[in-house]
């Protein structure tokens, strides 16, 4: 590992494309205050509408823009989205919001169901002194199976495309509740999660009003990893069905 100098700060939320628990109050608008507040680096975003014609004719405060857009505006001047659900009204999937260009990127399919499509959202980044950086935005399937197919094509991916002398960040849902993710990986690929990593367990993330599940996951390797929080308590128990977590890192 090269001597860590620059800080990175990074953001993985499922907003629940925009919706509160319930999908009763569309609370985009919030969202991207409070995200603004933050004001990372990075920001992974899981489960993004990038497209919904009923919704946008129904709610009043529905985005002129894609989701994903719309919370990059005034903050992120670089951003990504990569469908994975398509279905008649629109489509969602995984976006990605930086303050650094991207030199390359692709979405790598991990589907094994038609409708419940996940994805890899994966991108390069060139950092002030030149070297890369990869990230990757993650949204794994609910059901057991579904996940050990998808766990076992992300490493293979990994392994074969992310030099290991080349720092990475891998963030989003997991869905992995029973915890059986983080060893493989970093007996596999020495990649670690950061909430382990500093205290010792991963964060309890969903539901947001009383979370529960360790699901929402920071990886990382190659950078020195300097300090996490789950958000929790005003705003945002109210906001997502999930809780954003948050890292910090020197690159």
């Amino acid at each position: 590992m090269k001597q860590a100098q620059q800080p990175v700060s990074l953001v993985t939320y499922n907003i629940h494309k925009g919706f509160g628990v319930g999908k009763l109050r569309f609370l985009l608008p919030e969202m991207r205050s409070a995200l603004s507040s933050i004001n990372p680096d990075f920001v992974f975003l899981q489960e993004v509408q990038g497209l919904h014609h009923k919704r946008a004719k129904r709610i009043d405060t529905w985005p002129a823009l894609p989701q994903f857009e719309y919370m990059a505006e005034h903050d992120w001047p670089h951003f990504l989205y990569a469908k994975n659900a398509i279905y008649r009204s629109g489509h969602h999937g995984n976006a990605i919001l930086s303050k650094y260009p991207f030199v390359r990127f692709e979405n790598i399919n991990l589907s094994t169901r038609h409708r419940a499509s996940r994805s890899i959202l994966h991108a390069e980044v060139k950092m002030a002194d030149g070297e890369s950086l990869h990230l990757l935005c993650v949204h794994l399937g609910l059901f057991k199976a579904e996940r050990a197919f998808q766990i076992e094509a992300m490493m293979a991916w990994i392994r074969d495309n992310v030099p290991e002398n080349e720092p990475l960040i891998m963030a989003g849902d997991f869905n992995d509740w029973r915890r059986h993710l983080s060893s493989p990986l970093e007996d596999t690929l020495g990649i670690q999660e950061a909430f382990h990593y500093l205290q010792g367990q991963h964060a309890r993330s969903f539901p947001a009003l009383k979370p529960t599940l360790c699901v929402d996951r920071i990886y990382f390797r190659g950078l020195e990893v300097t300090g996490v929080k789950c958000f929790q308590g005003k705003p945002w128990r109210t906001l997502s069905d999930h809780l954003p977590l948050c890292a910090r890192f020197l690159f």
